[in-house]
């Protein structure tokens, strides 16, 4: 290639452009080329194209999910978007980055990708399917396995079921046999949900919506959340004695206040969980293999409408993940 069509961010609450620019060159033999089939959107993409996000470098092309051919072989390939977590399972480094920002993301027709990073494409997925995985899938397998210890029989609250992560963690635990439940501000949502296998929900737009819940005797010892905000303690309220609440997102912002009291008294465990480590990837990537799951495709644009993605994915109507075909 002489150039590439790459969308890029050249300018903070501006939108993307479709530009010319150099294909990318890897700098050591520990890097390859990906010739790009598809990329899908996460919210990080809508944050930083508004300037919502530490430490923007323009111009940079976003994006942190894809998948694609290595180039120079034929190997169908999809990239784990965090880079450099370090060597403690527990948490990642001071290192550790997303795909998309600093480093030129996957809005393109090829991106640099250190050979580390690089896995065989599950052959159950398409494109489309395989390049809306890595972000959601890891961050709802780390959150529901490693952090939550999730089993067969468990029951299982997700909190605003229609987002990636949410949709991603709702089959993965509906996969594993335990018993799961959402919550959504979109009635068609909760009913999308438990056609696909959950046993019900509740609007949190309701006034005290947790008790219709606990009306129905749901009283689940895993949450998964990425709300917080003054709904936080209606899920420590409707949570089991000794359950574990996960968070890997805040976007209404803290809880105005915490009932510590609650959170002793019944022996909850509150967790944080951020992308997950090399080994959980892998380990996703394996669970997703055994189960045949494939992620939930909302819509499907090509490259040059990345914008029109944005705009959408932003007021939030989807249920699962919106998908650029390169």
């Amino acid at each position: 290639y002489n150039t590439m069509k790459a969308l890029t961010l050249t300018a903070v609450n501006a939108p993307l452009e479709l530009l010319d620019r150099d294909p990318p060159t890897p700098k050591s033999a520990d890097e390859v080329v990906v010739d790009l089939k598809a990329a899908s959107l996460n919210r990080r993409d809508h944050w930083i194209s508004r300037g919502m996000y530490p430490s923007i470098i323009c111009p940079v092309v976003l994006g942190s999910d894809g998948a694609g051919i290595e180039f120079g072989s034929q190997r169908e390939v999809i990239i784990n978007p965090g880079w450099d977590w370090g060597d403690n399972q527990y948490a990642q480094s001071d290192q550790f980055s997303i795909l998309g920002m600093p480093v030129d993301g996957t809005f393109a027709e090829q991106v640099v990708v250190p050979k580390q990073y690089v896995h065989d494409k599950p052959e159950h997925l398409d494109w489309s399917q395989a390049a809306a995985l890595p972000l959601a899938g890891v961050t709802a397998y780390r959150a529901l396995f490693v952090q939550a210890w999730l089993k067969q029989g468990d029951t299982v609250l997700i909190n605003g079921v229609g987002g990636g992560v949410a949709a991603m963690a709702m089959r993965f635990a509906i996969a594993v046999g335990a018993n799961v439940w959402v919550t959504s501000s979109s009635d068609e949502k909760i009913a999308t949900a438990i056609r696909m296998g959950a046993k019900g929900g509740a609007n949190y737009t309701a006034d005290k919506w947790w008790k219709e819940l606990a009306k129905q005797s749901v009283s689940p010892n895993v949450i998964v959340d990425s709300a917080g905000g003054s709904g936080y303690n209606a899920l420590i309220s409707l949570a089991a004695p000794g359950a574990c609440i996960v968070n890997y997102g805040a976007t209404v912002g803290p809880p105005e206040k915490l009932d510590l009291f609650k959170v002793f008294w019944k022996q909850l465990t509150l967790k944080g969980s951020t992308m997950g480590s090399p080994s959980d990837f892998a380990s996703m990537l394996d669970f997703v293999t055994e189960h045949q799951i494939a992620p939930l495709i909302e819509q499907e644009f090509p490259l040059a409408e990345g914008n029109s993605a944005i705009e959408l994915m932003a007021k939030s109507p989807q249920f699962g993940k919106y998908v650029l075909r390169i």
